[in-house]
């Protein structure tokens, strides 16, 4: 099967997965709208109780058997749906995922030039009735006033929307077109690049992660340290976990489930990738430590991406004339709006967009290149005698299926596909595979049966030290992940538009096609293994004749 050249290797692919796009864009923001620094006792909390615990087993099955996460539920054939659906949800995030990578291909190149595309309003995509340089503030007479009460909109936002996406107006099929020409040639480098970055599988990715793995913390570090510098700087700090820490939020249900759901995807648990990554570790490797180690770095990232966003946008607060609390947008607003806008203001400003939207690109082909080696993994293992020496054909087989499945999300509307395969897909319906994940090895394997095989490769531990893994597997993650489903599904509500239009009918039925195409997998393949086993429960759950360690010298007397 094959193994990690050495540990660093595997440690950069684990922190380069779990460290998204999401560090960057989602958690400074969310951060900010829960409290400010308060929001770290929930994220902290739920690091503790749900991220870490789910984190561990996942990479403890996979190193204990080498298997991926569809063959790794030899341990119990009645859930193996739960891997397939992992392989699936997997395989929709890795179609749109690499349209995000697409948009920040295009922004590197449009920033090698002297002067940046969106920093005027003087191009041929700008509305010259609307488009305003001077966004945020208007001197009407000896005043200053605010300019987005009067008419007028930002040159960043319209080349964000009128050049970049061609945006539509709704996901109409009316309002689709063709593909659009520069984010299709932008998604063939993103994919051209993830291809022959996985060509040889973790012998080619375990070298790339060097790069894209630890260039982003080089980009944060510079940006903190301009952004340290301008004016305005600590307003914006002040805004993010300072003074603007509001205690109160913490009676908010809400909060707490925003704090769960970001550590639980930031950290990339349930996806399948962790059981994949660490399937070729050695057996002996001390995963324990890994799954500490990966999990802080992680959200300290989060933290310290934080500070550098929110140093850049009070700099820009400071220049238009308004809090912080009005610039702060989500998700791509904040990517491809808000702190482009705030780059187009610093001295060099091309220099500085090109950091950005590198560190951006970097950040999510290692998300990428572990949803492909997922995805490809899954296949190999059902395949091994057909696939094994014929992996680039395979890789090369899903990439160019991707691609073509993620032309739809580079059309006018593409935009609105991005949203609605992401809010479906990479939504409440991980949670629910987490939880099966926990009640398939702590309540049918045996969460004591577990522990045994996981000192089989850490060595002996006492009784204290799994009594927190115990707590939390057997009861914590999942009363608390289950307590975070039912809040999901009864606050779930259909998608909107910005002006809070619904999403068509044909969209909504689309999304719940792509969540019920993942989740159904789960029972077709418990009433499978029942066949198989001649309807016997006992049967169907208890560990395959060929389950353990995958080599012979490890197995012991228990296998």
């Amino acid at each position: 099967r094959g193994n990690w050249d050495n540990k660093a290797d595997y440690l950069l692919s684990c922190i380069g997965y779990a460290v998204g796009l999401g560090n960057v864009w989602r958690f400074p923001y969310l951060a900010f709208e829960n409290g400010g620094g308060a929001f770290l006792i929930p994220y902290v909390i739920m690091l503790v109780f749900a991220g870490l615990p789910i984190f561990f087993m996942e990479v403890a099955l996979g190193q204990f058997s080498s298997l991926g996460p569809t063959a790794v539920w030899k341990f119990n054939p009645i859930f193996k749906g739960v891997g397939i659906c992992m392989v699936i949800l997997s395989s929709y995030v890795g179609i749109y995922y690499n349209v995000i990578i697409a948009y920040t291909v295009f922004y590197f190149f449009s920033s090698l030039t002297s002067n940046l595309p969106w920093e005027s309003c003087d191009n041929w995509w700008n509305n010259q009735t609307s488009c305003s340089k001077d966004f945020g503030r208007i001197k009407l007479g000896t005043k200053l006033i605010s300019a987005d009460l009067i008419c007028c909109v930002s040159p960043t936002e319209e080349y964000w929307k009128q050049y970049a996406l061609h945006q539509a107006p709704g996901i109409d099929t009316a309002y689709t077109g063709s593909p659009n020409v520069n984010l299709t040639l932008s998604l063939i480098v993103a994919w051209i690049v993830v291809f022959y970055s996985l060509i040889r599988g973790i012998k080619s990715s375990g070298k790339v992660v060097y790069f894209t793995a630890l260039f982003p913390y080089v980009v944060l570090l510079i940006l903190l340290i301009r952004g340290a510098t301008l004016e305005g700087a600590y307003d914006g700090v002040q805004y993010y976990i300072g003074s603007q820490s509001n205690l109160e939020k913490l009676k908010d249900a809400n909060v707490w489930k925003a704090a769960a759901t970001q550590i639980f995807f930031s950290l990339s648990a349930a996806w399948g990738g962790l059981i994949a990554l660490s399937s070729y570790n050695k057996f002996k490797n001390n995963c324990f430590y890994d799954a500490i180690i990966v999990c802080s770095v992680n959200c300290c990232t989060s933290l310290f991406a934080g500070f550098a966003i929110f140093t850049v946008l009070g700099h820009m607060a400071f220049k238009l004339g308004k809090p912080v609390n009005e610039v702060v947008q989500s998700s791509f607003g904040l990517a491809f709006v808000v702190y482009p806008e705030a780059i187009a203001k610093l001295p060099i400003s091309p220099l500085w967009a090109i950091l950005f939207f590198l560190m951006l690109f970097t950040l999510g082909l290692d998300s990428q290149f572990t949803i492909l080696e997922t995805v490809s993994t899954a296949i190999i293992d059902t395949f091994p005698r057909q696939l094994r020496n014929r992996r680039w054909q395979l890789m090369l087989i899903l990439s160019i299926i991707m691609f073509l499945l993620g032309l739809v999300c580079v059309t006018d509307a593409g935009i609105y596909w991005v949203d609605l395969i992401d809010h479906y897909a990479a939504g409440w319906g991980l949670l629910f595979v987490a939880v099966m994940e926990l009640f398939g090895v702590s309540y049918i394997y045996g969460g004591n049966r577990f522990i045994e095989d996981i000192e089989m490769m850490i060595g002996k531990k006492n009784w204290w030290f799994w009594f927190y893994w115990r707590a939390c597997w057997f009861f914590i993650s999942p009363l608390l992940l289950i307590a975070i489903l039912v809040w999901s599904l009864v606050t779930f509500e259909p998608m909107k538009y910005s002006d809070k239009r619904p999403f068509p009918a044909f969209a909504t039925t689309i999304g719940w096609l792509i969540i019920a195409s993942a989740l159904m997998v789960i029972p077709i393949f418990a009433v499978v293994a029942m066949a198989k086993n001649k309807w016997s429960i006992y049967k169907a759950s208890s560990p395959a004749s060929d389950w353990g360690p995958y080599l012979k010298q490890f197995r012991g007397s228990r296998y």
